[in-house]
């Protein structure tokens, strides 16, 4: 059974960090791909990263890109994502997602790609 569990949310003032973790049991990250969504109130959910399977890639979405830097760990089956310089517009839930799928070109961004989800983790910007 696959299960993704997210942590490390919070809230935290404009301009500052916070690093999220995704931890994975019944997937490696050799054979699936790892990608980050966020789903900001009153909005559709929308992918922020992606960790293509194989650590092959890596993909941002144009509004975290510079700010977000995703990194991972094979033999601990975690993934996590540093987010910098955060504003008040990365308020919102996060979610951890797997797909067996090597994503190329913006299909990592798509929703149905993915199979497995977590719970998601709250992260509040605010001053």
């Amino acid at each position: 059974e696959v299960q993704l569990v997210e942590s490390g949310g919070g809230s935290v003032q404009p301009g500052g960090s916070l690093r999220l973790s995704c931890v994975a049991t019944g997937l490696n990250f050799d054979r699936y791909s790892v990608a980050w969504f966020r789903q900001l109130p009153g909005k559709d959910r929308e992918a922020v990263a992606c960790l293509s399977s194989g650590a092959s890639g890596t993909f941002y979405s144009d509004s975290v890109k510079d700010r977000f830097t995703l990194s991972s760990d094979s033999a601990k089956n975690v993934v996590w994502l540093e987010m910098n310089r955060l504003i008040t517009a990365d308020t919102g839930v996060y979610y951890c997602a797997g797909s067996l799928a090597r994503p190329y070109g913006g299909s990592w961004s798509w929703i149905s790609l993915y199979d497995y989800w977590g719970q998601g983790t709250q992260v509040t910007v605010s001053s």
